[in-house]
């Protein structure tokens, strides 16, 4: 990704989370973001064991001081990990943080001789950390058929229970149910639309969208919404495993889809939702998680579980295909932990309640480099414009255009491609009245799953039979 616009992107989450000093790595690499100051270790024995090291190792190494280390955050809670604080989080800028480092690196033997990780960063979950693109959805006009179009109810299905299927996002618009598909789908409200001046927020509108592509794919379903990322899309993940727990509190649902993760620069998952994805393990329901929009092969967190022979049951990881569906598109992350594709490149759905008209400000986009080495026009590297609200651009000259959402909208991202898929999973548990989402998956992808090409290597794609190609790159 284009430095500048990982910068960009950083400034507007610090921003965002104000209180959260950041910064990123590994090694400035921009790979992810984390939080300054603070690392994580299981709780009980073994946080103490991580605290002792690192005030041990911080006491012997110059340069490093011991006086902040100590518990930053309760010693046991459901999500299984401790905050301890190395160092003073408002020291230094967003260039990588030495106390961090120095923390992994007291670890490090010790881990050798565990075989097992004790230590991580506390990393930034997010719908787009440092992705390219942070993609703006585009208001479609009122009258727009959603794509996928809405699939036909199956009668056979009337009286049968309905595929419970629970979405991890940012909530719901409040006119949500003035838009028929989500006649049937409850949730969070999202916490807070507009900005004084009536101007839509970032990501306001994507729950609901994924919700709406979720009913159009499969009909029979109970989609629930909730707001776990209602802060820019983003959350830490030494809270992201309790707040998992939190959504699945009143039950486990068949199907679980979730369009937020990141990478960590290491193949063994995030220790921050490994009791939750050990619980998941004893459950039958089925993760749905997208692969990120990094355009990188670097295992994406929660997605990359799919990988993991254990969870390899459990979680489907799912890639974006490019709007004409023959080829990945360019933003998606990809890889041999990327189970299957489905398209994400303009897909149209509900983004607010048709019952009042919200403005959007755009600016004109400075950015023509953010995806490198394709021979066609991919999302942000076309003119079009790009909300100055969400990526927080440079002003461009002039005055910024206004937009106004009417229900609709057209989006792209590895975010939409991942409800497509756990509606067609949901479809098919329907359609041969299946109760295991996770043997219906099996039998779709053994059964329905069609081919694309993505960087040179054929995947398995699914493709909803309402969904109509667009040609490649923006219109």
């Amino acid at each position: 990704m284009a430095p500048q616009r990982f910068h960009e992107q950083f400034d507007h989450l610090q921003r965002s989370l104000p209180d959260v000093p950041l910064a990123m790595g590994p090694d400035d690499s921009a790979e992810f973001i984390y939080e300054k100051g603070v690392v994580l270790a299981r709780d009980g024995e073994e946080a103490r064991v991580v605290e002792d090291a690192v005030r041990a190792h911080f006491t012997a190494t110059e340069g490093l001081v011991p006086d902040h280390v100590r518990r930053a955050g309760p010693q046991t809670n459901r999500s299984g990990i401790t905050r301890i604080r190395v160092g003073d989080p408002g020291e230094g800028g967003r260039a990588a943080d030495p106390t961090v480092a120095g923390a992994l690196r007291a670890l490090r033997e010790t881990e050798g001789r565990a075989g097992r990780r004790m230590i991580s960063r506390n990393h930034l979950v997010s719908i787009a950390v440092n992705a390219c693109p942070g993609d703006e959805p585009v208001p479609a006009p009122r009258s727009a058929r959603p794509n996928p179009a809405a699939a036909p109810a199956d009668d056979a299905a009337e009286g049968t229970d309905a595929v419970g299927v629970l979405v991890v996002d940012t909530g719901l618009t409040h006119d949500y149910r003035s838009y028929p598909l989500l006649a049937r789908t409850e949730g969070d409200a999202q916490v807070r639309e507009t900005d004084e001046e009536g101007i839509l927020q970032q990501y306001v509108g994507h729950g609901t969208f994924i919700a709406g592509l979720v009913a159009a794919v499969a009909p029979h379903t109970d989609v629930t919404v909730r707001g776990t990322l209602n802060d820019a899309g983003a959350i830490l993940e030494s809270e992201f495993g309790e707040r998992l727990f939190d959504a699945v509190q009143s039950g486990w649902p068949d199907i679980l889809s979730l369009s937020a993760g990141t990478s960590n620069g290491r193949v063994d998952g995030l220790l921050g939702v490994a009791a939750f994805m050990e619980e998941l393990q004893a459950q039958k329901t089925l993760l749905v998680a997208a692969a990120g929009n990094n355009g990188s092969a670097a295992p994406f967190w929660p997605a990359a579980y799919a990988s993991l022979p254990e969870y390899a049951d459990a979680v489907l990881s799912v890639g974006a295909l490019r709007g004409d569906g023959e080829f990945g598109a360019c933003f998606s992350n990809h890889g041999p932990w990327v189970r299957v594709y489905a398209p994400g490149e303009r897909l149209t759905s509900a983004l607010t309640g048709f019952d009042t008209p919200v403005p959007y400000v755009y600016q004109h986009s400075t950015y023509d480099a953010c995806r490198y080495g394709f021979t066609y026009s991919c999302t942000c590297r076309s003119p079009r414009h790009t909300g100055v609200l969400s990526e927080a651009q440079q002003a461009a000259p002039g005055k910024p255009d206004q937009v106004m959402f009417e229900g609709m909208a057209s989006w792209s991202g590895t975010s939409f491609a991942t409800p497509l898929v756990a509606g067609l999973v949901a479809a098919h548990m329907t359609a041969h009245g299946l109760t295991d989402p996770r043997a219906a998956a099996r039998r779709l992808l053994a059964t329905g799953s069609e081919f694309a090409e993505v960087r040179g290597a054929h995947v398995p794609a699914l493709l909803p039979p309402t969904w109509q190609p667009v040609p490649a790159g923006p219109a």
